[in-house]
This record gives C-alpha cells, structure tokens and sequence, in this order.
C-alpha cells in the first residue's frame, strides 16, 4: 500500500476544525511525481487542505450555500473518493482523496494512482483504494476505542503513538494482550435498499451490502484467526469486497468482483476464506455487496383524491424467498402539505394501526410475521379536516408520498451469506466458544404512491428527511 499523504482532522460541524495528525510520505510522492509527468499536483498545505476538504464534505460552516464546483448538476461524486479543486500556487485537481468520518473526526488520506498521466481509471480497478480504505477503517478502529471519548486522553494517548505505530511491522491495531476465557464472536449483517416507483416509466432500484462484525477474546500475542463466508448453491458471488488490515493473506480474486462491471457468471463465489491477526477491539472483518434478483418485500402504493378525502390503498408483500420470521416490521405514512388529519377511516387486514393526527402520520405495526399469504393490505379513507397545518415537506406536493418501511430479520441474510460455528478456525493455545449469528435490516427502504403526477427526476436517488 502506497500513501502520499495522511491527516486526521477533529471537527464539530465544520466550527473549531483542526489537523490533529498528518504525515506526508516522500518517497511516494516521489514517484507520484514521476508517474504524473506535467499533470502532478503537488500536495498542499495542511491550512490549505483542510478548506478545501471541509468545503467539500459540506462542514465549512460557510453561509455560501451553493459552491459550484461541488453542488452542480453536472459534478458526479464518487464518495468516498473525493476530489479537490486547488487554486494556488498552481491550478489542478486532487484525487482521489479518500475520508470517513464518525462523528467528530475525519481520517482522510491520498493513495499513489499507478495510472498514465493524465488518466483516471475507474474506482473499481484501482487497489490502492480498496487499501487506502481499509487502513482508514483499521486506523478509525485503532483510534476510536470503544468507550472513549474522542477529546478525551484515550485519543490524545492513541494520536501520540501514531509516528511510531506508522513505522512498525506488526499490526498497528493490536496494542495489548488479551487474559481470560477465549471467545470468538461473528456476526453477518446485511442491509437492503430499496426506491420502489410502482411506474413503468421509472425503474425500481434496490441494493444489498453487508458487513462481518468480529470480536476476538484470544490470548497470546499473534494469535491467528481463520473464518469463512459461504453461499449457498447458485448463490450470487460477492462483490465489492473490502477487507480489515487485519487480514493477513487473500486470494486476488476475491477482490476483483465489482458491481459496476457485467458479471458474466465466471467470478469467484466462494467459499471465502479471510485468514487474520485479530484487533482487541470489535472491528469490521469486511463489507461486500450482494446483487439479488428482488427486494424482499413488494409494495403498491395508491392515494386519490375523492371530494375532499384522501383515498389509501396499500398493498404489501413478502417474497417467498425470504424468511417469515420478523424482529419488527412498520410501515410509516406521512402525509405533508395538508391540514391536520380530521376523521380516518382506515382498516389494516394485519397488524395494528397507530394514527398521530398531529403529526398527519399512520404507523402500521405488522408484528412479527405476515400471514400465510404472505400479503397484506390497507383500505381506507383520510380526512384531513384538523385545526392547524400537517407538517410541510417541499418534494411531497399534491400526490406525491411515501411509505417508508422498517424492519429487522433475525438469523437471515438476502444473499444467503453465513460463517458456519465449524468453519472458524482459531490457532491458540486455548479453545475459544465460537458465537455466530447474522441478520438482515432495512434502511431508506421507500415505496412511492404510483398515482402521483410526478417526481422530479433531480430527487430519483434522494430521500425525504
């Protein structure tokens, strides 16, 4: 892995931003030098950077609220590989700049581009990004203990072990030994999105990604930890594979799976074996994406107008491929831009309904399992005949609406992914207890009433607040 430079910014909404750490890497940027020819753009000052990437991310503090540069329609960002505009001593773009950031504190960093000059291959194809991604997801977990606080000493003790810790072979994130009864806890959690239209003209759109969370209670000083990902028969691969520093070898064709490149059915599906020296802490093992064929639950949505009520139909189903078996499962329908809601007349065939006329909200409970059918269904009317204004939102006018869903599967995942008890191998001097467990939830999971005039196609992959 190849860094030119590296910065560690404490922030509270962009007011009382600092460069807690940075360190730039000559001999990289030596070569980036070389590489680049007469289109290098040097690295700037850390007074310099700091503006621009705040400016960038949105935290400036800035009264300006459009900047050109980054606001335009026609500007793509691909976060989290961000680009700066540099004005001065000398004109050019600097990319890609990658940060994360948890609460107050950004980790930022620019990984060498082996490219031509002049040439800006596609993310996909770039590994120092996937590197330079993973070394920020270790370093956040380096610094960011569980249980302190990120002013407090934990922090200022951990930033100054940076200069040393940077210069060290073994693994920078394991800086203790563990005592006690050993224990090794994996958890599989997957995440599905979904922007349902209910229109022919417009295409629904859906992902899956998910994270393998790991907790490592092993002695000795290196211990070495294997576990394995595995998908069922014609599962589809894994893609987008990012993995923890941690992770001592892979095999390269774990790492080439992209879902921006037509998968021709070749790529490797697995099993997925990620051996590593484990942090003290929980940490991420790695993330992927999961390509599925449907969401795992189906709505249509429908309000008209008749006379002055607002008519509801709802209709909402579970794929079979998913397990009925719920932690919780809502469905929220806010209604914007109208008066309070006056008498609703609306019947559920499953669950129970909640009606906040205040707050022009009806919240559906559907428990913890649908029916057999898998279906159910919301018949209705609304009148919204109340005293005072709803709540205002300016992309719902007239017919445009939502339901937003919220729900949680406990021991499943859509792609079918799942680390199996035996399959996790610990090389220690004691036999750990080997916990595994996974999940699904959902999240900005939104279907729109399909008789609205229309949504304006600037808001397709934005979300009410």
């Amino acid at each position: 892995m190849s860094l030119r430079a590296l910065w560690i910014i404490s922030h509270e909404k962009g007011e009382h931003a600092s460069i807690r750490f940075s360190r730039r890497f000559a001999t990289v940027e030596l070569r980036a030098k070389r590489l680049s020819g007469s289109s290098y753009v040097a690295v700037p000052e850390d007074d310099c950077f700091l503006q621009l990437l705040l400016t960038e991310l949105g935290l400036s503090g800035s009264k300006q609220a459009f900047v050109a540069q980054r606001d335009d329609c026609l500007y793509r960002p691909r976060s989290p590989a961000l680009e700066l505009h540099i004005t001065a001593p000398v004109k050019g773009t600097l990319w890609p700049v990658l940060a994360i950031s948890q609460a107050h504190l950004t980790l930022a960093c620019l990984p060498l581009v082996d490219a031509s000059p002049g040439q800006r291959p596609p993310l996909s194809s770039l590994l120092s990004e996937s590197q330079g991604l993973s070394f920020l997801a270790g370093l956040q977990t380096f610094l960011l203990a569980p249980g302190s606080k990120q002013d407090g000493e934990g922090l200022v003790s951990r930033l100054a072990l940076l200069p040393s810790v940077l210069l060290q072979k073994q693994p920078a994130w394991r800086t203790g030994l563990y005592r006690g009864r050993a224990v090794v806890n994996v958890s599989v959690v997957e995440t599905v999105r979904s922007m349902q239209y209910g229109n022919r003209s417009r295409q629904d759109l859906w992902d899956v990604y998910g994270t393998v969370a790991c907790k490592c209670e092993v002695e000795g000083v290196l211990p070495n930890v294997t576990v394995t990902l595995s998908l069922p028969p014609n599962g589809s691969p894994l893609q987008d594979i990012l993995v923890h520093p941690c992770v001592t070898s892979l095999d390269s064709s774990v790492l080439t799976a992209s879902s921006v490149e037509h998968w021709d059915g070749s790529a490797f599906s697995g099993p997925y074996k990620f051996p590593f020296s484990p942090p003290l802490e929980p940490f991420i093992l790695c993330s992927y994406t999961s390509q599925v064929p449907v969401p795992p639950i189906l709505g249509s949505y429908q309000l008209k107008e008749e006379e002055s009520q607002l008519h509801v139909s709802v209709v909402l189903k579970l794929h079979e491929s998913v397990k009925n078996s719920f932690e919780y499962c809502d469905a929220h329908l806010p209604f914007y831009n109208r008066d309070q809601m006056g008498v609703v007349e609306v019947k559920v065939s499953s669950g129970q309904l909640d009606v906040s006329k205040e707050k022009n909200l009806l919240v559906w409970a559907l428990g913890q399992k649908f029916p057999k059918t898998r279906e159910v269904t919301m018949e209705g009317k609304i009148l919204f005949s109340g005293p005072e204004p709803g709540p205002s939102e300016p992309l719902c006018t007239g017919l445009t609406a939502y339901i937003k869903l919220y729900f949680k599967v406990p021991d499943t995942t859509l792609s079918g992914c799942s680390v199996d008890q035996h399959s996790v191998q610990v090389y220690s001097s004691a036999k750990p207890r080997i916990v595994t467990s996974r999940e699904l939830h959902s999240k900005d999971y939104w279907i729109w009433n399909s008789t609205a005039f229309s949504l304006p196609h600037n808001h397709k992959h934005k979300s009410p607040p």
